[in-house]
């Protein structure tokens, strides 16, 4: 089990960029922690992934909260603008998405638990179907809706 959440903490952190502060050992013991800190009762391994790997997701999103905080002087304005560093360093983006998710949560759970078996989980619409027991097309519908959620979100 712990090299099937290795590879999903990797399969996260390839996602970010080069200089995170985090490696997927990291990743997972921080996963760990918060999860054995929770008394939750799983059904199935896939239940497990699913938490776990949204749990990945929301300690790389708190941590670029908190380095948007100390690198950008709390909040205050830079007056020097890198364009080369805005190209490799995407915390902002990474916050904005993270608020967005959690807003399509609170709209319907399962398109959210869907969005994320797919994007951050890397299981396929089929895999998806099954887990939720609806059919494939079900999972697409599903999938193309939080996508326009999410870009109207993150556009505004």
């Amino acid at each position: 089990m712990y090299d099937k959440l290795r590879r999903l903490a990797a399969f996260h952190l390839r996602r970010e960029r080069r200089a995170h502060a985090l490696d997927a050992t990291e990743l997972v013991s921080e996963t760990y922690l918060r999860l054995a800190s929770t008394h939750i009762e799983l059904a199935d391994q896939t239940q497990f992934f699913t938490i776990a790997s949204r749990n990945m997701r929301q300690i790389l999103v708190d941590q670029a909260r908190k380095q948007l905080t100390t690198k950008r002087g709390s909040g205050e304005l830079a007056v020097e603008f890198d364009e080369a560093q805005v190209a490799t360093d995407r915390p902002r983006e990474l916050v904005v998405l993270g608020d967005a998710l959690e807003d399509l949560v609170r709209f319907d759970e399962r398109k959210a638990s869907v969005t994320a078996l797919h994007y951050f989980g890397g299981l396929t619409q089929q895999e998806i179907a099954t887990v939720y027991g609806v059919h494939a097309n079900t999972v697409s519908r599903d999938l193309r809706f939080s996508e326009a959620w999410l870009r109207g979100c993150i556009e505004t």
